[in-house]
């Protein structure tokens, strides 16, 4: 099977984790607002000394990809390529929204016929967000939004939608609909992250190391030609 070493720092957390076989075997969480560039590094040393101690190979390294913050998914992907490279592994990327899916559908109740609204704060009334069914199939792509009361309303008006993650908390006091539902303290973690890198790694899908870059959202936007009215 599989050893992957899990790497989660495109918010104001970030942590480390390490699976087994589909099983979640070592992890650690630092919740100090944006001190990746200090803490990082020695908590993946932490638990790649943990796979060595223990005498399990590194099988592959999976890394949060975004959206989110600029310097803190550049650390953690430059952290993951070096990875790579030292150690000749292939590199995984997981969507960062579709991350936050995971302990939402693990530990909540969630209808049947629900959307999945994963949120990062983008500032002001902006989110990025993505929507997904509780098969984690993609119901919407990933794009920043402007939040007033009626942005969702043609997801709302068909049925239950459930908002999470930091940028889910400004939108409680805008979205008044009925079938608007909020959770609070999600935040992405590594130790969620094995069930969607397993999942990558039977299908052989695999980032090239050389040449991937994380999902700057709005980077991408920002280079988008305007239309001319």
């Amino acid at each position: 099977m599989s050893c992957i070493l899990h790497i989660e720092s495109s918010t104001q957390v970030c942590s480390v984790a390490l699976s087994e076989n589909g099983t979640s075997i070592y992890k650690e969480f630092d919740g100090t607002a944006l001190n990746h560039a200090k803490v990082l590094a020695p908590m993946i040393r932490d638990a790649i000394s943990f796979a060595d101690s223990h005498a399990i190979p590194l099988d592959a390294v999976a890394v949060s990809m975004g959206p989110g913050s600029y310097t803190g998914l550049r650390i953690g992907v430059s952290e993951a390529k070096g990875i790579c490279y030292g150690r000749d592994l292939p590199l995984i990327a997981i969507p960062t929204l579709e991350l936050l899916c995971v302990p939402v559908l693990l530990y909540h109740e969630i209808e049947e016929n629900a959307l999945l609204f994963p949120m990062i704060d983008a500032r002001r009334m902006e989110v990025y967000a993505s929507v997904y069914d509780r098969a984690l199939n993609t119901i919407r792509p990933t794009a920043a939004d402007i939040v007033n009361e009626n942005t969702y309303k043609e997801f709302l008006d068909k049925g239950p939608v459930y908002f999470f993650g930091n940028g889910a908390e400004k939108c409680s006091s805008v979205i008044q609909h009925p079938n608007a539902h909020f959770i609070s303290d999600i935040v992405p973690d590594a130790k969620y992250m094995f069930p969607l890198a397993e999942k990558v790694w039977v299908r052989d899908k695999f980032e090239d190391v050389a040449y991937f870059e994380p999902f700057y959202l709005k980077q991408f936007i920002a280079t988008q030609p305007k239309k001319l009215i």
